[in-house]
């Protein structure tokens, strides 16, 4: 069994979701937001931002992590703000030595709803039929989950493909 923190990074809210996965079984362990006051400064917002997740993988002690990759929108400054908080997302894991896996958000809706261009709605309704008791508060926290479960899926594969290809 694999403990897996899924994160979806937002400078203003962040998303995260801890599941238990073995095998093709998961288990939903906890979810919930970060948010930062947007009457701060960058600097205080990403430290906020860098607490909270050193203090989530302290209290949760995920094995690994995954982040949802950043889009680019039209606004720079939004995306480079958001690039900004995913690069905090990366490096709090990794620091805490976790392997860190990325995934864009087309997998993601692949791996959980079976199409990549699912909507929020849709991540959320899968997410709570595969994690019975998922408190979602916010679509941030179902997105987060969706990534840890798309972690889930795919390292099973990556395991099923790599001990069929060892040799008997």
């Amino acid at each position: 069994m694999i403990r897996i923190i899924g994160i979806d990074p937002g400078l203003r809210v962040t998303g995260w979701g801890v599941v238990e996965s073995d095998g093709n079984r998961l288990r939903h362990v906890a979810d919930g937001i970060v948010m930062t006051d947007s009457e701060d400064s960058v600097p205080l917002r990403l430290r906020a931002l860098h607490e909270a997740l050193t203090t989530l993988i302290d209290l949760y002690q995920p094995r690994e992590a995954a982040v949802e990759e950043t889009y680019v929108n039209a606004n720079a400054t939004a995306t480079l703000k958001l690039g900004y908080a995913r690069g905090v997302a990366l490096l709090v894991p990794a620091l805490a030595g976790l392997s860190v896996a990325e995934y864009g958000a087309k997998t993601v809706k692949l791996s959980v709803v079976g199409t990549g261009g699912a909507d929020k709605n849709q991540v959320g309704i899968m997410v709570r039929r595969l994690l019975p008791g998922a408190t979602l508060k916010r679509a941030d926290a179902a997105d987060a989950l969706a990534v840890a479960i798309c972690h889930a899926h795919h390292r099973s594969s990556r395991q099923a493909w790599s001990r069929a290809a060892v040799p008997a």
